[in-house]
């Protein structure tokens, strides 16, 4: 069994370090929020009190942070994770953030005789409990081999994306197509209700028709049809508005950067971008049909 450093322990990271620990190995975790760590040590990690510290001596590093400069002041700023890491140390970075820091984050490792693999995942804090996550990575077949045991403790469906980045360009793609489609399915439920139509029927039957999808047959956004859906539990968040703003926001830089059309993308970053702006940032995204509603 390994020794694993965990940098982000909160609503993601910590069902992540219970899973790992549940795998048997030895987790030392840091993270800025005291009762955030807290928990994670009252199920067996060992709480210390920097990213430094949880890095010394660690045969692998997992971070979960929430954008590219937590990341690049972990590993390379103020963290010092690749300082006080033992060289050959697995570096694994299951943040989401945008392409360019991944790539700046491979490089500085490599030069400093690390492995590093960019993880982001998909699947929820549920995933995160539930050890179903799935992992986009992006790297060398070297450190992907190396991380698969650690991923799998941890996930369900674990890829190998392509090069540095590209698990973090797989993310902000998937996600961008999860808000459209989440607006979509929105839409139509709203049309449905105005043309008399039951949800549970509309439910049954585009569940398994034409326009079955994620965002429709796993996280539905009326009440009633999946009764595991944030809609029947008031919205309370697997996944934030605020979190879908964030990825949407990354998938529109990375179209400015890579001079690329996303036009729908766009329009998604706007509506969620309003919607937070009303005051449900910390709602599950799924709830984004209440503004549509409200739109008339």
């Amino acid at each position: 069994m390994a020794k694993i450093g965990f940098i982000g322990v909160g609503n993601m990271g910590g069902p992540m370090v219970v899973n790992l620990l549940g795998a048997g190995h030895e987790v030392a975790a840091f993270d800025m929020v005291e009762d955030a760590l807290a928990k994670v040590a009252e199920g067996g990690a060992t709480a210390v009190g920097s990213a430094a510290e949880a890095a010394s001596g660690a045969d692998v590093v997992v971070t979960m942070l929430p954008a590219g400069e937590h990341t690049r002041d972990v590993y390379t700023g103020a963290g010092k994770v690749m300082e006080s890491a033992e060289k050959g140390a697995l570096l694994i970075d299951s943040s989401t953030i945008d392409v360019a820091t991944a790539r700046d984050m491979h490089a500085e490792a490599e030069t400093a005789g690390f492995d590093f693999l960019d993880a982001p995942v998909s699947g929820g804090v549920g995933g995160a409990e539930a050890g179903t996550l799935t992992f986009m990575c992006g790297g060398s077949e070297t450190a992907f081999e190396r991380a698969k045991p650690f991923l799998e403790a941890m996930g369900k469906n674990i890829f190998l994306a392509g090069g540095p980045g590209n698990g973090q360009a797989a993310k902000m793609c998937n996600n961008m197509m999860l808000a459209i489609q989440m607006i979509a399915v929105s839409e139509g439920f709203k049309l449905a209700d105005a043309a008399g139509l039951d949800r549970q029927k509309l439910y049954d039957i585009a569940s398994t028709a034409t326009s079955s999808c994620w965002a429709l047959n796993t996280y539905c956004p009326v009440p009633g049809p999946v009764p595991t859906s944030p809609a029947n539990n008031d919205y309370k968040a697997g996944f934030t508005a605020a979190m879908m703003l964030k990825d949407l926001k990354l998938s529109q830089d990375a179209a400015g950067a890579f001079d690329v059309s996303t036009a729908f993308g766009a329009k998604a970053a706007e509506y969620y971008q309003r919607y937070c702006d009303g005051g449900d940032a910390g709602k599950d995204f799924s709830g984004i049909i209440n503004m549509i509603r409200e739109d008339g």
